[in-house]
């Protein structure tokens, strides 16, 4: 099973190098970073996981140049976004964006993706949020328009694209989809809780699932797999990864015996030394 790591890294933590460095010298298999451009100070969205909201959400780096920095300075080490939260982003810079590390790294980009939580904060985006799913359903696929081989234009509700000459391109191959024109663009995983909408968009347009906190796993991948495999998608092809785990040794083998290849594990937002510590202890888990 590989392990890999998230934490919030902000001004005050351990900065992305050192960290990246860390992991792949230690045996991790990847970092994962999250992202918030801000927090309005209204606080009138509740925090999911109870108040109060921790410091560290208000000063979380922008997870595409900390990633870039962390590409930089390892060969092995799988990088990826948890959660990139697509409906407040301009589709056409993303799409460059995430092009553009997928390409640096050598094709080691995950592209994990969701909706959020915090509803004056994508307001500010300009984002409603009754259709930010479908929102961010349509700007993958406009970014999927950019990603192909061939100039693709795209038109959508909420926005559109000419065919266009742009490069570079992902370097990861184009998955099949049954009755569907093949999934370009590197490895996708949405995060979010299980639900019928969640699952349809997963058998859509991604490769997989990031439940975050790893809980309820038993009971829901059934459906996920039945809903994959009415999708026409490959039962091979599904990735299932726990996201933000507090490890143990019983919790990582229940995961194994689900079938589960791949754990993200939560490190707490700290500066260097502590994170560090962390790392030596969540050593006996790789």
């Amino acid at each position: 099973m590989r392990i890999a790591v998230t934490l919030f890294l902000t001004d005050e933590t351990i900065r992305p190098t050192r960290l990246a460095v860390e992991l792949e010298q230690r045996g991790f298999a990847g970092l994962y970073v999250p992202e918030h451009t801000h927090i309005p100070t209204s606080r009138t969205t509740p925090f999911p996981a109870g108040e109060p909201l921790p410091r560290w959400y208000a000063r979380t780096l922008d997870p595409f140049v900390a990633l870039a920095q962390a590409a930089a300075v390892t060969e092995r080490l799988a990088l990826g976004t948890g959660i990139s939260l697509v409906a407040q982003h301009d589709p056409i810079d993303l799409a460059k964006q995430v092009a553009s590390l997928d390409f640096l790294s050598g094709g080691r980009f995950t592209f994990g993706i969701g909706y959020g939580w915090n509803v004056e904060e994508a307001a500010d985006h300009g984002v409603r949020w009754s259709t930010r799913r479908e929102l961010c359903r349509e700007r993958m696929a406009l970014m999927r328009a950019l990603w192909a081989e061939e100039p693709t234009a795209f038109e959508g509700e909420f926005g559109s694209v000419q065919a266009s000459h742009v490069h570079p391109k992902p370097v990861q191959q184009p998955r099949d989809r049954k009755g569907a024109d093949p999934l370009v663009g590197p490895r996708t995983l949405i995060g979010g809780s299980a639900g019928p909408k969640l699952f349809a968009h997963i058998a859509e347009y991604a490769d997989g699932w990031l439940p975050i906190g790893g809980g309820g796993l038993e009971a829901a991948l059934p459906e996920l797999r039945r809903v994959w495999e009415e999708a026409g998608r490959d039962p091979r092809a599904l990735h299932i990864v726990p996201y933000g785990v507090e490890p143990t040794a019983g919790k990582l083998a229940h995961y194994r015996d689900l079938g589960v290849e791949e754990v993200v594990v939560t490190v707490p937002p700290a500066e260097e030394a502590d994170v560090l510590r962390t790392l030596d202890a969540y050593a006996q888990y790789l």
